[in-house]
């Protein structure tokens, strides 16, 4: 399975944008898809995680009632709607599928096929 990440770009505080995350190849619709985010210096940090469903979504408490994760399977695409930016939110960041079933989904660890980032700078 690949991934990649797309739509990142420049925002002023208070604006939106709307990432996506393309799959190809595999089984890629019946994994698990989470949104991490990366700033330099520091370890990638869990954004948001959607079951291969759809139904069942996680997020971190920093982006909870800004950021909404959805999939659409048919398109293979996982979408990360972020309304309501501030500079904190700027990182680049990185989609994955969800390998290791039984770890937690905020965990690193339990993913797999990183595709390459999209960076994220929010202005103030």
């Amino acid at each position: 399975v690949q991934l990649q990440a797309s739509g990142g770009g420049l925002v002023q505080a208070g604006g939106s944008l709307r990432l996506s995350c393309a799959a190809s190849g595999g089984t890629s619709s019946t994994y698990e898809i989470a949104w991490f985010r990366q700033t330099p210096g520091e370890e990638r940090e869990f954004v948001a995680h959607i079951n291969w469903t759809g139904d069942i979504t996680y997020y971190a408490d920093s982006v909870k009632g800004r950021f909404t994760i959805s999939r659409d399977n048919a398109k293979k695409t996982v979408s990360l709607q972020m309304n309501g930016l501030t500079p904190e939110d700027t990182a680049v960041y990185y989609c994955a599928a969800k390998l290791r079933l039984n770890l937690g989904v905020r965990r690193l660890d339990a993913y797999g096929y990183w595709g390459p980032g999209t960076l994220v700078t929010v202005s103030s």
